[in-house]
């Protein structure tokens, strides 16, 4: 049976370059892993009455069991004003909840940032580490995976074109993986 990590990708956006990269990153697991992409289009924001008056959404149980039944994560983030996507927050904040049941405890994590820009979206990649440290997911130090310039790594087709990125996003893995199975 496949060890399953899961791929969250940060963004919404129909053509968006992280579920693009999370697309990409499927093909790129070793035998006995089985990378999983999770959805976090249809969270909605988060609200501790849902918790505390037993109405959850249908849509926040079905996430915290994904997540739930990963043995790790891998976080690709874009960046708004310097920081995660709101989407993004608010599926960490709903997989931490009710208090003292985050499905997110002790899972290794890594963080996969990515921009049209030079910067690869460092604010969100540090900013995204922040709260994973509160949340007790040990997260990847090396390789830092930062991707400028993402707008230009693909074909028409949204297929990852670029060898150069392509290489560099199989190292990241290989080392995520060493380090998953080091941390588990």
């Amino acid at each position: 049976m496949n060890t399953i990590i899961g791929l969250i990708a940060g963004s919404l956006r129909k053509e968006s370059f992280s579920k693009k990269i999370a697309k990409a990153l499927v093909g790129m697991a070793p035998d006995g892993f089985e990378f999983k992409i999770i959805s976090i289009g249809n969270l909605p924001i988060y609200n501790q009455d849902f918790d505390d008056y037993q109405n959850v959404p249908e849509s926040y149980l079905k996430f915290r069991e994904e997540v739930r039944n990963i043995a790790g994560v891998i976080f690709i983030t874009p960046e708004h004003n310097r920081s995660v996507p709101a989407a993004l927050k608010n599926a960490i904040d709903v997989g931490s909840r009710p208090a003292g049941k985050s499905v997110w405890n002790g899972k290794p994590g890594a963080v996969f940032s990515n921009s049209p820009g030079n910067l690869s979206a460092f604010g969100a990649n540090h900013h995204l580490r922040q709260s994973l440290v509160f949340l007790n997911i040990p997260v990847m130090q090396q390789p830092e995976v930062y991707l400028p310039h993402i707008n230009k790594v693909w074909d028409e087709e949204g297929n990852l074109k670029d060898e150069d990125t392509k290489g560099f996003l199989q190292k990241a893995v290989d080392a995520y993986i060493e380090w998953f199975k080091k941390n588990k």
